[in-house]
């Protein structure tokens, strides 16, 4: 079987770097998928508009890494990167296929021009320029499971960060991408096994590169610049 996308997805994180490790930890990150040409039509999506939320089946393109297909372990951020469990009983992306799923809330459709139907979403975990191979509803009867078990999250809390921003770099995130930005450092953007709390990481959100440090739990945004616009991506 070969497939090929139907969309793409664009967000304020241009890089793999930063992405939260789960959909709906940022919740107010807001993300638009845009359908390739052929299917940018009203029909494609006729009755999306009556439900809340979108599962999501989507390439992790910016892997480069040809061993994940003989992998079978892997190391969970969520048990410090030092243990080892099967890569079926993870969500790593680091996958045989290659291909990751993610549950996304609809926060409207719009119906453009040039693009179709464009859907706008929040609390995705896609990096931009993301191909999406399928759109699905979430029905509530038979994809919540609320009593499930969970394996090694439920016995290893995760403890988001607090997060502190300078108020003299505030206007480079205007309206609700600051309140995101915060959510996505909140839950620690770092490798698993790094703790220098003097290191410095640069990451791409919204078209700035955002520097911070971590020291006792606290995320420090320490600098802020603008990076120079470059070619457009997929749409």
């Amino acid at each position: 079987m070969e497939i090929t996308p139907v969309a793409y997805f664009h967000s304020p994180l241009t890089s793999k770097f930063g992405i939260p490790r789960q959909s709906g930890l940022s919740p107010t990150l807001a993300g638009t998928i845009v359908f390739t040409p052929e299917y940018r039509h009203p029909d494609a999506i006729r009755g999306l508009d009556g439900f809340d939320y979108l599962w999501l089946i989507w390439e992790f393109s910016a892997n480069n890494e040809q061993s994940a297909k003989d992998r079978l372990t892997v190391r969970p951020p969520r048990l410090g990167g030092n243990e080892r469990i099967g890569v079926f009983a993870s969500r790593s992306p680091f996958r045989p296929n290659n291909l990751g799923l993610s549950c996304v809330r609809i926060d409207s459709i719009e119906m453009t021009d040039s693009q179709g139907p464009v859907i706008h979403v929040l609390g995705a975990d896609l990096m931009d320029g993301t191909p999406i191979y399928d759109v699905k509803p979430y029905v509530a009867y038979a994809d919540a499971h609320p009593d499930a078990r969970s394996g090694f999250v439920d016995s290893r809390q995760w403890q988001p960060l607090s997060v502190d921003i300078p108020d003299t770099l505030h206007h480079h995130f205007p309206g609700p991408l600051l309140d995101a930005l915060r959510e996505v450092l909140a839950q620690d953007p770092r490798p698993p096994f790094h703790h220098d709390p003097e290191r410095v990481y640069g990451m791409p959100f919204g078209g700035c590169d955002v520097r911070f440090r971590v020291s006792d739990g606290v995320v420090y945004v320490v600098e802020v610049k603008k990076l120079k616009k470059v070619g457009g991506g997929k749409e």
